[in-house]
């Protein structure tokens, strides 16, 4: 799932990002409300985390030209300002959501989950299946082989991305832009390590084996290559 945080505070904007990133989120961060507007027309997001006092644009405008131009996105305000005129303006402009600083973390990422379910269209699974291998989207539990297997945040991340993308090549420079949310750099080998780690946990322990590695194209999870 990925995230749009439009937020100016760079103390704030930099603690949203690591507990969002650590949580299994991939986000992105503006620090302007003229590079957040730009972010959230042109790219692709699950949920957009809007502040309202912005430099260059408010986040008033922002959720305006978003609706304008028929952007459904889904909208959580997270701003200082806590008058009651201001978050009935907030959610009759087309928010989803309204939640004052100071905040509890734990409570933004409870929001932050009811909006992705509400936003999960009804014919969309919420469950990944793969041979005897099951992902639970909603509750973030894999089971395989009636095994309950613990991940850390950024190994669900990575295997619910390769799930969603099963029979297909991932390359290195793929998944670190969508896992990782970073440009490739050949020297380092964050992906290689990643897969082990994954491969210790869902593939190891198990006969059938699901993360095939492609030299010199990618991964692929299937339950065989085919290629």
């Amino acid at each position: 799932m990925k995230i749009l945080l439009v937020e100016d505070e760079l103390k704030t904007g930099a603690y949203l990002k690591q507990g969002l990133t650590e949580s299994g989120y991939v986000l992105d961060l503006a620090n302007t409300g003229t590079d957040g507007l730009h972010l959230a027309i042109t790219g692709e997001y699950d949920l957009i985390i809007l502040d309202i006092m912005l430099p260059g644009m408010t986040g008033w405008q922002i959720l305006q030209g978003l609706r304008n131009s028929h952007n459904t996105t889904a909208v959580i305000f997270l701003t200082a300002r806590d008058q009651v005129d201001d978050r009935v303006r907030g959610l009759e402009m087309g928010a989803n959501d309204y939640l004052v600083k100071p905040f509890a973390f734990s409570e933004l990422l409870a929001r932050i989950r009811n909006q992705l379910r509400r936003n999960t269209p009804s014919v969309e699974p919420t469950t990944l299946l793969l041979a005897d291998l099951e992902v639970d989207m909603i509750r973030r539990r894999v089971i395989r082989s009636g095994q309950r297997i613990n991940l850390t945040a950024k190994e669900y991340t990575l295997l619910e991305f390769m799930l969603r993308r099963r029979g297909e090549v991932l390359s290195r420079s793929l998944i670190a832009s969508q896992v990782w949310d970073m440009n490739f750099d050949s020297d380092t080998n964050i992906i290689e390590v990643a897969i082990r780690r994954l491969r210790s946990k869902i593939d190891d322990p198990f006969p059938t084996k699901l993360i095939h590695t492609l030299r010199g194209m990618g991964y692929v999870m299937d339950e065989s290559t085919r290629l």
